[in-house]
């Protein structure tokens, strides 16, 4: 008789652990438990069958998988965890006793830890790690700008705005900045680095005020993981780029008094305006290239495609090359010099406004300067006054755009979003296609008209054509009738009169036409398996949510145009 199985000892019962039961297993306060998990990537997961995995109980509580638990009794960093309570209740008892030797003796002598290994263990190559850069940039960015508080320490934000500022001369150095948007939220940057592409949000400057309503403690968990792997992350990727780690200036210029001080040598480095040391030539570089293996069957579009699109990326790297940009005390200075330097300008501004400089306001070759103030004293002619959109703008658009639209107290075009691209079927504002003209695209599929003007057009054009057609009946009789004897009294017997034939009527009927389009599509649809039915009318209801959807988008710019041109 084989063994006697007992019930919730096997399937689901047995997969899942409560959150109180993994407490009691790796004896750990809530505190620290949410914290490994965090630092080793330890989810909780949603049972299928909740009943199941809580042996018939109905009670709402936390999952994890068994596995993942006893994953995490073999890490080295629990025995931290209980120094550190250890070191804790020595440090209350010996400020208790008034021991201020001991007592600066233990804080001298506080047990710490590193997640080096976590951060080999989570991504054992380092493209793995690249792909999952995009969070950890999002939240170093954030704490860069964090006000220091309680929770949140001087030290973890300067190490923030360290290495943020690193990835930062990375981007420039390798030109590998693809797209930028202006929200309400931050800047969304965009790169392509070594074939991933990279996406992060850096908010805006501006003074922030205490939130009470968010737990720091856990968000400086995760930024506690994200600086030791985005420190990995910078030095693999400047020692393939050949660049000194940490980074170091190549040529100091507009030395002072002050220039001395380590702070303000840091400070010009951050100011992303100054090229950097290499260990070796940049030409000896070799850029990142994709492995391409060959393809069987490609097509001559496709390889213009391809040829096309990698024209555009190299017109687009160069797109500053040549400029000589200076940017006055209002507009966001970080964002613009980065945005500049990526793609091959030079940047500068006021001494008085901070470290950095590397030419004068009065520099006569000086090509643009950007401001954001409608009345603006245009003292050099040799120069564009514009503002700051025009920078973003022409990085989207990939090409220098017109500067007539960005002048001083002009109204600006809408800042569109290059994150979204639309097809035939999407709704394009007149803005884009006039950008896609600019680049050369074809917009003849984007720039169809609406049904409705379809058949305002059609019913114009048949009513022009009729008149047309009675105008001209009336010119042929009036030949026929009054001119007649005219012509016979002209010798011109080389002409020949004037004929006016019958035209033939297009007897075409649409609406049957339509009609018998519409019936033959029924019976498709009837022809359709029973399994894939419901695929199909799931196509079809996203089809027609779409284009209600640009439906509406329509007429709310009809509406929008129409009070505008009230104004």
């Amino acid at each position: 008789m084989g063994k006697i199985q007992k019930k919730y000892e096997k399937g689901a019962a047995a997969t899942y652990i409560s959150r109180t039961q993994a407490l009691k297993k790796l004896q750990l306060s809530l505190k620290d438990f949410r914290r490994l998990c965090i630092l080793k990537g330890v989810y909780p997961h949603e049972p299928r069958h909740k009943k199941k995995v809580n042996k018939g109980g109905l009670q709402n509580k936390t999952w994890y998988y068994v596995k993942d638990i006893n994953f995490l009794t073999h890490e080295p960093i629990i025995n931290k965890f209980r120094e550190y309570k250890i070191y804790l209740r020595k440090l209350k008892k010996a400020v208790s006793k008034n021991e201020g030797d001991t007592a600066r003796r233990l804080r001298d002598h506080r047990p710490k830890y590193n997640v080096d290994h976590i951060v080999r263990e989570r991504y054992p190559t380092f493209t793995d790690a690249v792909r999952d850069l995009d969070d950890a940039l999002c939240m170093v960015f954030l704490f860069a700008r964090m006000p220091h508080s309680k929770t949140v320490q001087s030290t973890l934000t300067q190490l923030c705005r360290r290495l943020s500022n690193e990835f930062l001369l990375y981007i420039i150095e390798s030109r590998s900045l693809r797209k930028v948007f202006v929200s309400i939220k931050g800047i969304y940057y965009q790169a392509d680095i070594m074939g991933n592409t990279v996406t992060w949000i850096v908010p805006h400057d501006r003074c922030l005020q205490q939130v009470t309503d968010v737990d720091f403690q856990i968000m400086a968990t995760f930024v506690e993981f994200y600086i030791t792997m985005l420190g990995f992350i910078n030095f693999k990727l400047y020692s393939h780029r050949g660049m000194i780690y940490p980074p170091q200036l190549e040529i100091e210029k507009f030395e002072s008094d002050y220039m001395d001080d380590e702070d303000a040598a840091t400070e010009r480095i951050y100011a992303l305006s100054q090229a950097l040391q290499k260990n070796v030539d940049a030409a000896a570089v070799d850029e990142f290239v994709p492995d391409e293996f060959p393809e069987e069957n490609v097509d001559d579009d496709q390889m213009a495609k391809k040829r096309k699109e990698q024209d555009q990326l190299k017109r687009l790297r160069n797109l500053f090359e040549g400029s000589k940009i200076f940017l006055s005390r209002e507009v966001p200075r970080q964002s613009l010099a980065f945005i500049i330097r990526c793609y091959g300008g030079q940047v500068s501004w006021d001494k008085m406004d901070g470290y950095g400089a590397t030419f004068l306001e009065s520099d006569e070759t000086v090509t643009h300067q950007i401001v954001d103030r409608p009345n603006v004293d245009c003292q050099h002619l040799s120069r564009y006054y514009v503002q700051p959109q025009w920078i973003y703008d022409s990085i989207n658009a990939r090409l220098l755009l017109p500067v007539e639209d960005y002048y001083p107290g002009a109204v600006l075009p809408p800042h569109l979003s290059p994150f979204v691209e639309e097809t035939g079927d999407d709704y394009v504002p007149p803005e884009k296609l006039k950008l896609l003209q600019l680049q050369g695209e074809d917009i003849t599929m984007m720039a169809l008209p609406d049904e409705e003007e379809k058949t305002e057009t059609s019913a114009a054009d048949d009513a022009k054509s009729s008149k047309k057609r009675r105008k001209v009946d009336g010119e042929s009789k009036a030949i026929a009738t009054d001119e007649k004897p005219a012509l016979e009294k002209i010798d011109q017997p080389k002409k020949r009169p004037m004929q006016v034939k019958e035209g033939k009527v297009d007897r075409t009927n649409v609406h049957k036409r339509v009609a018998d389009q519409v019936e033959e599509r029924k019976l498709q649809e009837m022809l359709i398996a029973k399994k894939h039915k419901r695929a199909y009318q799931k196509i079809k209801f996203g089809e027609k949510r779409k284009a209600k959807e640009v439906r509406k988008l329509k007429e709310k710019r009809k509406l929008h145009d129409k009070s505008g041109k009230s104004v």
